[in-house]
């Protein structure tokens, strides 16, 4: 029991301590690709109001639709490999505070 404790402790250590470090960055990277998508859809707005180019917008809110649905299905893969062991249940502990704290 002695010997296994230690590297418990290491596991969720490092785990805790990575994720927090990976969720902090995601969170400001994803911050900064949101507004450069905003501007990417605001550009492509005055472009079909200038009859530039004409945008097929059921299209475009399927596409939207069918990512969004990609995302969520990773999600649901990623909360299953939360309790596989110390090290990614940690992991993602120390993500979601990096992600809460960013």
């Amino acid at each position: 029991m002695s010997t296994i404790l230690p590297s418990v402790i290491y596991q969720l250590g490092t785990g805790g301590v990575g994720g927090f470090i990976v969720g902090y960055v995601i969170k400001k990277i994803s911050k900064l690709i949101v507004v450069l998508i905003g501007l990417f859809i605001i550009f492509l707005l005055y472009l079909g109001t200038s009859k530039i180019i004409n945008i097929n917008y059921e299209e475009l809110w399927n596409a939207l639709a069918r990512s969004l649905n990609s995302a969520n299905q990773a999600v649901t893969w990623l909360v299953d490999l939360i309790s596989l062991s110390p090290f990614i249940g940690s992991f993602f502990a120390g993500f979601f505070l990096g992600l809460k704290l960013a």
